[in-house]
């Protein structure tokens, strides 16, 4: 039986389990000099045969004698994705990439019995320079503060979380803060939901805590569908425990004592991982009644979504958490006044719950000191498509486009030209290459005709037809649509036909008025997010690249 933790028990617990965490940070340690090999467990390493991996290093390491020098440790994802499965040695901070079974002997052999570096499947930027002590440029411009533990630690191990930091901001709050106190260090911190809408966390909080009601709720929003975005999937898989302690903090700022997080079930590592994570915290008393020996209670379970994109939409989320079919509800009312089963009710997305301990543990300015003036903090954005190392990347808000796809992910395959970057997923807009010098915030991108949304970034080479692009992108959201409202169910239909004239050069001159005539219309009468952000990728090509839906004109105006 697992012993239920105090304040107190937790602070001592955290001392004793710390100083592995301190190791792999690079604070000096004369205590333990032992090797950490820390193995990509992400769903893309995982599929890579990344568990074999690891198996495979612990039996040579016991074969060779050496069991008790080597701590073998399966995290959650590095970033690093287009160079998995992905080795990390400690110290020394070497990257293998592209790492296969057969190299796991060699890594124990000859790295940590005879100190050889296995140069073949060094990292390539490593192999070159062999300068240890500077980041690689993948790193190099990135702040890790939603993905800090992410790569780090064993996710499936409640210990290794308390040992950097995990639940000191839950014990924080229950004993030295006010629920008030809680909600105006966000206002503080300018911390703005990351699911796409970027509502102030601060203000959302504050009127459900604000609301007199027996029964509160708060939800994660971990239906992520975008084509190409998966962001919260490998929070979850890397760093459960922070939403589950994030979470709890939210529930004793608004008041709630239940809480769900929705996930999709093709998430199914995550799932798994929520699930082990959530069983840890209730052993540790970090869950439940009287979490650490306060006052305040609070249970957390999961749902699983069927995989409806319009159920990323957050009153269609809660109708499916209620059993029912997942369509959006007009508002108001606002799930803040009547959400989940007509409670008052708080939505935030995983990456959002994945900032709030850093601004308690750190404190709202702290927080408040990165990024832009209106958009602090940090974003983590998939970066995908054309471009030639690919992976989860944060960033200061503020970052340019450029900064990213260059300094970080290493310009376009075979020196090709950058077309354009499309943000925000299928509701998203695509940025032609002359506006890669735009800063990343809320504001700037939705000004030029594209959103943050939760963090897709597609990278496009000059080789990709802009019409074609925008017609998967609408046929997504087509197929996607949940037909409750007339605007979207109709209105991307005829969109996508038009598109599909372009496509085969059967369109009309005036064709290019009606796409933007229906586009307005969506974007006006749509009952949801999906309807008035649909025509978003059709919009953003007209307007960049109207050239290459003029080539599909077969049948021109002789006016």
């Amino acid at each position: 039986m697992v012993e239920k933790l105090d304040r107190k028990k937790l602070e001592e617990h955290r001392i004793s389990t710390e100083k592995e965490i301190e190791i792999r940070k690079g604070i000096e340690s004369s205590e333990d000099d032992r090797y950490h090999i820390l193995v990509c467990g992400g769903t893309a390493c995982e599929s890579n045969k990344s568990e074999e991996i690891v198996r495979l290093l612990k039996e040579h390491a016991e074969k060779n004698g050496i069991g008790d020098k080597v701590l073998v440790i399966k995290t959650g994802c590095f970033g690093f994705c287009s160079q998995g499965p992905v080795v990390k040695i400690i110290p020394g901070r070497v990257f293998y990439t592209h790492v296969q079974p057969e190299n796991a002997k060699e890594i124990i052999e000859q790295h940590i019995m005879q100190g050889k570096l296995v140069l073949k499947i060094l990292y390539k930027e490593q192999r070159e320079h062999r300068d240890f002590t500077k980041e690689i440029n993948f790193y190099g411009k990135q702040k890790r503060v939603v993905l800090k533990n992410c790569g780090m630690i064993d996710p499936e191990n409640i210990d290794e979380y308390i040992g950097n930091d995990g639940y000191k901001a839950l014990s924080k709050v229950l004993f030295d803060m006010k629920p008030k106190d809680v909600i105006k260090e966000l206002e503080i911190s300018g911390l703005r939901g990351r699911g796409g809408a970027g509502f102030p966390t601060w203000k959302k909080w504050s009127f459900a805590e604000g609301i007199e009601a027996e029964q509160k709720y708060m939800v994660c929003n971990a239906d992520e569908g975008d084509p190409g975005a998966y962001m919260d999937r490998s929070i979850l898989e890397g760093d459960p425990h922070a939403v589950i302690e994030a979470m709890a903090i939210g529930g004793y700022a608004i008041g709630a004592s239940k809480g769900y997080m929705y996930i999709r079930a093709e998430y199914g590592l995550a799932v798994e991982r929520v699930k082990i994570a959530l069983k840890q915290a209730y052993d540790y008393g970090l869950l439940g009644k009287n979490i650490l020996g306060s006052d305040f209670s609070f249970d957390l379970d999961i749902r699983l979504g069927a995989g409806a994109f319009v159920c990323g939409e957050e009153t269609a989320l809660l109708a499916s958490i209620e059993g029912s079919r997942g369509t959006p509800r007009p508002r108001p009312p606002f799930p803040v006044v009547k959400g989940l089963f007509g409670c008052p009710t708080v939505i935030n997305n995983v990456e959002t719950f994945a900032n709030i301990t850093a601004i308690i543990n750190n404190g709202g300015e702290w927080f408040a000191s990165i990024g832009t003036e209106n958009s602090k903090g940090t974003k983590v954005f998939a970066l995908t498509g054309n471009v030639n190392v690919s992976g989860l990347v944060e960033v200061p808000m503020g970052t340019t486009i450029r900064e990213i796809i260059y300094d970080i992910g290493g310009g376009v395959p075979n020196d090709k030209f950058a077309k354009g970057v499309q943000t925000g997923g299928p509701s998203g807009g695509i940025l032609p290459e002359e506006l890669f010098g735009t800063h990343i915030d809320f504001d700037n991108l939705v000004q030029l005709g594209s959103m943050m949304g939760s963090g897709g970034m597609i990278v496009i080479d000059e080789d990709r037809n802009m019409v074609d692009f925008a017609k998967f992108y609408l046929g997504f959201c087509v197929d996607e649509s949940c037909g409750k409202c007339v605007p979207c169910r109709i209105g991307g239909m005829q969109m996508l036909k038009l598109l599909e004239k372009f496509t085969k050069r059967r369109a009309k001159e005036e064709d290019i008025e009606k796409l933007k005539e229906i586009a307005l219309t969506m974007k006006t009468a749509s009952l949801c997010a999906l309807g008035t952000t649909a025509a978003n990728p059709v919009l953003s090509t007209l307007k960049h690249f109207e050239n290459e839906y003029k080539a599909g004109i077969f049948v021109r105006n002789t006016n």
